[in-house]
C-alpha cells in the first residue's frame, strides 16, 4: 500500500476553498471559517477527503471545535 501524500497548509486552504467555491487566496489561515460559510456538512466532506487522501485521523468534532486553517494544520499534522 502506497503512503499517503503529506497534507500541507496550502492543501488545506485549497480544499476548504474547493468546498466553499472560493479562491484559495481568499481563505484566511487564522480566522473562523464558519464566518466564510463553512458548515457541518462541508467539514464532514473535508474530514472524509483528508482521511481518504492523506490518512488523517482527526474527527469532525476536532475540526468543528476550532474551524481555522492554522488550528487544523496542527491537528492534522500538516506541514508548511
Amino acid at each position: 500500500m502506497a503512503a499517503h501524500p503529506t497534507l500541507t497548509v496550502e492543501q488545506i486552504r485549497a480544499d476548504v476553498a474547493d468546498v466553499l467555491g472560493e479562491d484559495p487566496q481568499d481563505i484566511p489561515v487564522d480566522e473562523n471559517l464558519v464566518d466564510y460559510g463553512l458548515d457541518s456538512m462541508r467539514i464532514m466532506t473535508l474530514v472524509e477527503r483528508w482521511r481518504r487522501e492523506h490518512g488523517t485521523t482527526a474527527s469532525f468534532v476536532d475540526l468543528a471545535e476550532k474551524p481555522a486553517v492554522e488550528a487544523w494544520a496542527a491537528l492534522l499534522g500538516a506541514v508548511s
